[in-house]
């Protein structure tokens, strides 16, 4: 038996739980296994780790009826928990999380199903594809909600601060305005998810730490949820140096396009040589995606398709 917390931040609680708790009562009835606490944002679930994941799932298609009809009838909650495991998935449409406003967070494409389930089941898991896949996005998505939903106590993101085929000289400002721009792609999925005031907290007491990659040395990142955006531009001690700060309770995603690597000439990526020596390895997978997982403007995937018949040593 296990106990969790499920985070409804998102939405107004009063009008998740229904008059009287009348919602909960329901929820509660259809999983008579499962121990219900309610407690101001939070639903505390004491239970089988089966059952518990099968509470989210309905609790997440609620939560969708509440943001898009902006009230949960007695009738919606019944209608919800009677339906199917397989009615409900395609309903939800695999949705991870609600952003700003209200905004449906979900996988699109199903490598990106994949790459979701493989970290559910993994603690490192390696996202490899080419621009516009949703790595990063899904990636940050994952560490959001498992921060919402209190599995993890922080979240890292870092990138390494290497200039895409570009000189820029030097960077007027502090450290943080120096870096800030390498790290600009992390921030908007940030400010996608969350709330403008709690994402500033969040940064300001390190819950979110936003940083180049060099920044990791030395450290054990433990209770979190760590991403490594645009590997590709880490050389092979790098690459070591940041999946060895790894600590007993964390998750770490690796994204990487192998046919973008805007290192030096005489410098190697460490990302390919890392996904051929560490396949084997159990709990560590690799997902990759490709130009099929295009979720950008519809030209994205005609511009990759086009450099890959110029290209065609180049794998995406």
């Amino acid at each position: 038996m296990i106990e969790k917390t499920i985070s409804l931040e998102e939405i107004e609680p009063a009008a998740f739980f229904g008059p009287n708790n009348v919602n909960l009562r329901h929820l509660q009835n259809q999983f008579p296994k499962l121990k219900l606490v309610a407690r101001g944002h939070d639903l505390k679930v004491m239970g089988e780790t089966l059952e518990i994941e099968q509470l989210q799932h309905k609790i997440t298609q609620l939560m969708n009826s509440l943001q898009n009809n902006g009230t949960l009838s007695e009738i919606k909650v019944n209608e919800i928990l009677e339906k199917s495991d397989s009615d409900i998935v395609q309903a939800d449409g695999d949705v991870l999380l609600y952003g700003q406003a209200g905004k449906v967070i979900k996988v699109r494409t199903a490598n990106q199903r994949r790459l979701v389930e493989h970290v559910s089941q993994n603690d490192i898991v390696f996202a490899i594809g080419p621009a516009g896949t949703g790595k990063t996005y899904t990636a940050v998505a994952l560490a959001v909600r498992a921060l919402k939903n209190k599995e993890v106590k922080r979240i890292i993101l870092a990138r390494p601060a290497v200039e895409a085929g570009e000189n820029l000289g030097f960077l007027p400002g502090d450290l943080k305005e120096k870096i800030d721009p390498y790290l600009r792609p992390l921030y908007d999925a940030l400010e996608d998810m969350i709330a403008m005031d709690k994402l500033k907290m969040y940064l300001e007491n390190r819950t979110i730490e936003v940083a180049p990659m060099a920044f990791m040395r030395g450290r054990t990142l433990d209770n979190a949820f760590i991403i490594l955006d645009e590997a590709q531009n880490a050389t092979q001690l790098q690459l070591k140096m940041f999946l060895t700060r790894m600590g007993p309770n964390a998750k770490v995603i690796i994204t990487g396009d192998l046919t973008q690597i805007d290192l030096p000439r005489k410098s190697m990526s460490g990302l390919s040589t890392a996904i051929q020596i560490l396949s084997n390895i159990k709990g560590i997978k690799i997902q990759h995606l490709d130009v099929t997982d295009v979720v950008r403007h519809r030209l994205v995937k005609q511009i990759i398709e086009a450099y890959n018949f110029t290209n065609p040593e180049k794998e995406i």
